[in-house]
């Protein structure tokens, strides 16, 4: 309600006045409604209201605006109570500050349990008094919603990553002995969700988590936030096991999705000395999580032990040697044959480059571990350049020494794909050794395509356009549908070794062997099989149309001089 047209809103006036804030304020004695609109009315827009209903209408109306309410508690048509009750049920109204007019204690009380944030007692203070409670409410309503807007993630309502950890903090100074446990949740390959069903859907599983995490949290007594993407933190008293957690949290994803399709890994980090910081102690919950498969059919947990503790600092020391390994040749290039057997006679045809990294403590280091772990923490750029300069400049020797040129294979990771300077460096690298881009293939692995399919069809549509073949890797091994293979750019697919490794006449690993190479034949790309270890293997594969073999059966890894000796036989 409006009191006096001297007295209604001015929408001009506002422009002209940068964050002049307005405030609602609201009685049933007119003259109280005038003295405060005269205290007031220099610093602030004022609307007014008579009763509890045209209250809450003056505050829907003009709630994106509204700073402040003063707001007396008898009025006839709904009192104060029903107005405080109000905007507290409102996710669009809770936020706007209320000082209440009161001369009752006990009133007080009870409003601030229904939200209140100051008083104005009646007879009222001082203009001056009045005019500062005003103030200091506004200014830290203000500061309240900029934390809150901060603070909370949109789409789950958790918090987010950095207050979560503030909020810890405090915790731990001033519960410095309870026992705490760090607990990640991570959904395995989730961006096939998105992929799958879409983005909507994808949110609707990421808010599923969210509420499990947030039910586990408070039965916990702890807090939850949502880290990144699809993995959340939760820090809560230490539990004695983990299976209510699990269970938890997969219930409310069961009414989303089929059961089936629930894959979580839960790492559990229990620091019941508050042995390490904070965020080690969420470093070590994701290390365990990260050594559950991401294959797995089902939701685990585990929980970091001294095993995964020995690992960390293994793989410490392994990322710390890298440069040295690099300065002291420390790793060398093999070399495995593929081999063309669409003829008559199995023939040498190209070879895909391997490395192998033999540490001075340590000894030979596997690379199904190192690989992973230097892809993981971005040392792998460094690490696949070497290799790639090692190589071009073993075929520029067998150039020299055969006259013949077989192309060799080298592994791109998805950290190069987003590499700016991926083309030119490789550009550069085959023109200094004298070669041309037939030489050099580039492997891609197919979960790479799966991550980000926009960008890796941009860059691998740049490395075709100069001159390079594409082969995508481990074919099978991730999750990507059929009919995208038809908006790949590829030059030839590249079976992963565990579609070849049970292969049997009329079996079903071998039929499906046989429809990836018919898709193949469609999209006119050539098929190479990897890890291919038997006669009977080779045989069923040639029947079945496959176009090249790599694996044990013909050769193993080879140094540079024993693969110059097979160019040699091969000529």
């Amino acid at each position: 309600m409006t009191v006096g047209n001297a007295w209604s809103l001015d929408i001009k006036a506002k422009h002209e006045h940068d964050f002049r804030r307005t405030i609602l304020i609201v009685d049933d004695e007119p003259v109280n409604l005038r003295l405060l609109g005269n205290i007031l009315g220099g610093e602030y827009d004022t609307l007014y209201a008579q009763t509890g209903e045209e209250a809450l209408n003056e505050i829907r109306n003009h709630k994106d605006f509204l700073s402040l309410v003063l707001l007396d508690l008898y009025m006839p048509k709904g009192n104060g109570y029903m107005v405080l009750d109000a905007l507290r049920e409102s996710e669009d109204l809770r936020n706007i500050p209320v000082i209440v007019f009161t001369a009752e204690k006990n009133a007080e009380v009870e409003s601030l349990k229904k939200g209140a944030v100051d008083f104005l007692n009646k007879p009222y203070d001082s203009p001056e008094v009045i005019r500062a409670r005003v103030s200091r409410a506004i200014e830290l309503s203000i500061g309240s919603n900029i934390i809150g807007a901060t603070g909370i993630d949109k789409l789950t309502g958790l918090m987010t990553r950095e207050y979560f950890f503030q909020y810890c903090h405090e915790y731990d100074k001033f519960h410095p002995d309870q026992e705490v446990d760090a607990i990640v949740v991570n959904f395995s390959k989730f961006h096939l969700v998105n992929e799958l069903y879409g983005r909507s859907f994808g949110d609707k599983v990421l808010q599923g988590i969210a509420d499990g995490a947030r039910t586990v949290a408070r039965a916990c007594g702890g807090v939850a936030c949502r880290h990144n993407a699809d993995c959340f933190y939760i820090y809560v008293e230490h539990q004695e096991d983990y299976d209510q957690i699990v269970q938890t949290v997969d219930e409310k994803l069961s009414s989303i999705m089929n059961s089936s399709d629930v894959h979580l890994r839960i790492g559990v980090y229990p620091d019941i000395y508050h042995s390490v910081n904070l965020e080690q102690r969420f470093d070590r919950a994701i290390q365990a999580s990260n050594s559950i498969s991401r294959n797995s059919n089902q939701t685990l947990v585990a929980v970091y032990d001294n095993r995964m503790h020995e690992k960390e600092l293994y793989e410490a020391r392994l990322l710390g040697d890298i440069e040295k390994a690099l300065l002291e040749n420390q790793f060398n290039v093999v070399f495995q044959p593929k081999y063309d057997i669409t003829g008559d006679k199995p023939k040498l045809c190209s070879a895909e480059v391997l490395i192998r990294w033999k540490h001075p403590e340590f000894g030979f280091v596997r690379p199904d571990f190192f690989i992973p772990l230097f892809e993981e923490n971005g040392r792998i750029k460094e690490l696949d350049r070497y290799v790639w300069r090692e190589a071009a400049r073993q075929v520029k020797r067998w150039k020299d020494m055969y006259g013949a040129s077989i192309p060799i294979s080298v592994n791109v990771s998805r950290v190069d794909i987003f590499d700016p300077d991926l083309l030119e460096f490789l550009k550069e690298m085959v023109a200094e050794n004298g070669l041309t881009t037939e030489d050099i293939h580039l492997e891609i692995t197919e979960t790479a395509y799966t991550d980000s399919v926009t960008t890796i069809i941009e860059v691998v549509n740049s490395l075709r356009d100069a001159g390079f073949k594409v082969e995508m890797d481990d074919f099978g091994k991730g999750y990507s549908s059929l009919n995208m293979l038809t908006s790949l750019p590829i030059d030839a697919l590249k079976l992963d070794m565990a579609f070849i490794k049970d292969i049997a006449e009329n079996n079903k690993e071998m039929s499906m062997v046989e429809f990836i190479l018919e898709i193949a034949r469609f999209l006119k790309v050539p098929v190479i099989a990897e890890g291919v270890e038997s006669q009977e293997q080779f045989l069923l594969l040639k029947k079945a149309g496959c176009d090249i073999i790599q694996g044990y059966y013909f050769s193993k890894p080879v140094t540079a001089s024993e693969f110059g000796r097979l160019i040699e036989k091969n000529a």
